[in-house]
């Protein structure tokens, strides 16, 4: 059974930082692509970014201001967020699914979510 588990999010200005962590079960991490999604109030969740092994892959709102990385050795996968704006507000998701893709339909277990919130 695929569990995912969120941290990392909170308060902080524009231009700030924060770093989310996606911990998750048994081999997960090297079994499936591990994505970030957020959902901003109002709206579906669009990607952000998402990861397998070495490869990465990014949303068009993450390019040159967040970095997904993976630690293998605790499981878990971090979203390094820098430059952060306040339209990046909103509940990030990290999911699971069996293939590189943008659409979260495409992802089959979701963790329970870390809310991030950018004051102007």
């Amino acid at each position: 059974q695929v569990q995912l588990v969120e941290s990392g999010g909170g308060l902080v200005q524009a231009g700030g930082s924060l770093r989310l962590s996606c911990a998750a079960s048994g081999n997960v991490i090297n079994t499936y692509v591990i994505g970030w999604f957020r959902q901003a109030p109002g709206k579906e969740r669009d990607f952000v970014a998402g990861i397998r092994w070495t490869s990465t892959y990014y949303g068009d709102s993450a390019q040159d201001r967040f970095t997904i990385s993976v630690d293998n050795a605790k499981k878990t996968v971090h979203l390094q967020m820098n430059s952060l704006k306040p339209e990046d507000t909103g509940v990030y998701y990290c999911a699971a699914g069996p293939a590189f893709s943008r659409l979260p339909e495409n992802f089959n277990s979701w963790g329970q979510g870390t809310r991030v919130t950018v004051s102007a």
